[in-house]
């Protein structure tokens, strides 16, 4: 998979193959194959040029972190982790291991918190 274009070309460049394409010095298939990226995908950025010449940039811009999970929600894992914890360490308790779907269940019904994934 290619990266993505922010990361392979900088706006400046992108600005250059847009204004050549517009004033047709170069075809658009060849443009296609240097970003390597469809026509829909062009057409959209060329769109965007056009509203707005001035701020045009195709620099990704994230407002949040997509691998982050709430401070409370990372409290209550931890703190269900640590009662399996403790549990595991009883010499008199047959339990050796982690029930991880007990604790999603456990994050659901206490806490009401979804946890998506659980590790095996």
């Amino acid at each position: 998979m290619a990266k993505q274009l922010h990361k392979r070309f900088t706006t400046n460049q992108i600005i250059a193959l847009l204004e050549k394409h517009q004033s047709k010095e170069i075809e658009l298939s060849y443009i296609l194959n240097i970003l390597g990226i469809s026509r829909r995908r062009f057409f959209k950025i060329l769109k965007s040029y056009r509203e707005d010449k001035n701020n045009f940039s195709i620099d990704y811009k994230r407002n949040n972190s997509n691998n982050k999970i709430d401070k409370d929600i990372e409290k209550n894992i931890f703190t269900e982790l640590k009662t399996e914890k403790d549990l595991i360490e009883r010499t008199d308790n047959p339990i050796r291991n982690y029930n991880y779907s007990y604790i999603k269940d456990m994050l659901k019904e206490k806490y009401k918190n979804k946890v998506s994934h659980c590790p095996p």
